[in-house]
């Protein structure tokens, strides 16, 4: 089982933003690679503190961590869980300060000057499910355009920075002389600058490329949630890090069936005489058909619960269940003959209501349906 991000960090879930953010940097500098050369334990305890860090800091992705814990992230490379040490580096740099004297020991590509890994942009998309989709999981194949480099693009090293990312300035001041350093705008930090591109690719040798992504969406998924494949946004120039692709799932109406939180509801009517001798139904479910029995003397508004039969909760906590509402469907026009006959029994015994214990209020129903 995954591990929580909060024991990961060493916090509670009541955290502030700043304490988030202090129990991270004190996590990363502690299993920061430069303090633990060649110790591959101390470097996957780096990838999950940041990984806990991208979550935690985020409002929105906090707030589906809490509410959904990992599966809100899973599937298909959702969430941080492909994290590398570029993806850390370039996201959650600027968090250390001075901690390691002047930035990152040149650990995957950062370091020593500034130079840093421009990340491309995102994507998002929005993809249809059906409740059936959202109930079983289901692998989608979605075809998206997104920026790639176009083949035979080359890079060189920037003139403007060589190739650090950053530019120095030394200043006389009344204080004496300062140092600053800035991001060249020249490459804008990433160190590289394009040296030849093909014909049809834009200003920074990107050609707009359509591909086929495959998308694993886990099973309890809402209408509204967000989910992340890392790494199949627009890709970034150079040396740079691609975007990732924003999936906004939409549940689609069904004809049959109403969902509430993990519960589906299911209207079901029968006639008269199906009420007083008793029937059996075929009704539809997010897993199939199944065949229900309704009791001789069956009420309108009398409500069956099919254990299991709703939507698996997102945490992986079962299913919720299937509500049936029975209701009685009262005819509006008779022939002389049926009207004949329910003259004869408005006065007789059987036909007048006899309200049992257990034929429960509307308000007791809706009641227990919470319970």
């Amino acid at each position: 089982m995954k591990e929580d991000f909060y024991d990961i960090l060493g916090i509670s879930k009541n955290a502030t933003a700043a304490e988030i953010k202090k129990a991270y940097r004190k996590k990363a500098i502690e299993f920061h690679p430069d303090k633990n050369p060649g110790d591959a334990k101390a470097e996957e305890m780096f990838k999950k503190a940041a990984e806990a860090y991208e979550v935690l800091s985020d409002p929105d992705k906090k707030a589906r961590y809490d509410q959904y814990g990992h599966q809100a992230f899973e599937g298909g490379g959702f969430g941080g869980g492909g994290m590398n040490m570029d993806d850390i580096f370039s996201q959650f740099g600027d968090i250390f300060g001075g901690a390691f004297g002047g930035g990152f020991g040149g650990f995957g590509g950062f370091g020593g000057g500034g130079q840093r890994r421009v990340k491309g942009s995102n994507l998002r998309i929005r993809v249809k499910l059906t409740l059936e989709e959202i109930a079983n999981g289901v692998d989608k194949k979605i075809k998206v355009k997104r920026k790639k480099q176009a083949p035979g693009t080359t890079y060189k090293t920037c003139t403007m920075c060589g190739g650090h990312g950053q530019v120095t300035k030394i200043q006389n001041t009344i204080l004496g002389r300062m140092q600053t350093s800035a991001t060249c705008s020249t490459c804008g930090g990433a160190g590289q600058i394009i040296d030849a591109k093909p014909a049809g690719a834009d200003a920074q040798g990107m050609i707009l490329a359509e591909e086929t992504v495959s998308i694993k969406i886990p099973a309890g998924v809402v209408d509204g949630m967000q989910l992340k494949v890392s790494g199949k946004g627009n890709e970034a120039p150079g040396n740079g890090i691609a975007g990732d692709l924003l999936v906004a799932i939409e549940e689609e109406t069904h004809p049959f069936l109403q969902r509430e939180g993990d519960n589906l509801h299911y209207d079901l009517y029968i006639s008269i005489s199906e009420a007083v001798l008793g029937t059996s139904k075929e009704i539809e479910t997010v897993t199939g058909k199944v065949r229900i029995k309704i009791e001789p003397g069956a009420q309108s508004g009398k409500i069956l619960r099919l254990r299991n039969k709703g939507i698996p909760s997102i945490n992986g906590y079962g299913s919720g269940d299937l509500l049936v509402h029975v209701n009685v469907w009262t005819p509006k026009s008779l022939t002389k003959e049926q009207k004949d006959f329910f003259e004869k029994m408005k006065n007789d015994d059987h036909f007048t209501p006899k309200p049992e214990k257990d034929d429960k209020s509307f308000f007791e129903k809706v009641k227990d349906m919470f319970s």
